[in-house]
């Protein structure tokens, strides 16, 4: 094998190489997984929220309500509860729920037949879009 030979070789070898890098897709700048399921995430911004409209804030709509959390379920389907204030290991009166990895929230319970089901399915509705504002009192 002559010099030449030798010096054409490596340009096709070099040249194949700068090829197939280019063919590689660019790394993509999505935000780093946090290990939480779509369902997770969703119930975490919506719990927040009312914990902090409805609880927190001492609205007189909420007081005779508890909220209780479980939003570290193992199966699943994060969720929480409103409870009698006054008999936290009471039947729920509200439950606010998703599961897997679907962002989508349920709510189901006696106070959404209530005049008060309304404002929670609408509070809801809000902060599930990621609006965390606590909206008009009812």
């Amino acid at each position: 094998m002559t010099m030449r030979q030798t010096i054409a070789r490596l340009a096709l070898v070099a040249a194949a190489g700068l090829v197939l890098a280019s063919c590689q897709s660019k790394p993509k700048s999505a935000p780093a997984p946090s290990g939480k399921s779509a369902a997770l995430l969703a119930m975490e911004q919506v719990a927040i929220a009312a914990h902090k409209c409805w609880i927190a804030s001492k609205d007189p709509t909420f007081r005779p309500y508890q909220m209780a959390n479980e939003l570290n379920s193992f199966t699943g389907t994060p969720r929480f509860l409103l409870v009698p204030a006054k008999h936290y290991g009471g039947k729920p009166l509200l439950v606010v729920q998703a599961q897997g990895n679907s962002r989508r929230v349920d709510v189901y319970g006696p106070l959404m037949n209530e005049p008060l089901g309304a404002r929670i399915g609408s509070d809801i509705a809000r902060w599930q879009t990621g609006n965390p504002a606590c909206g008009a009192a009812a």
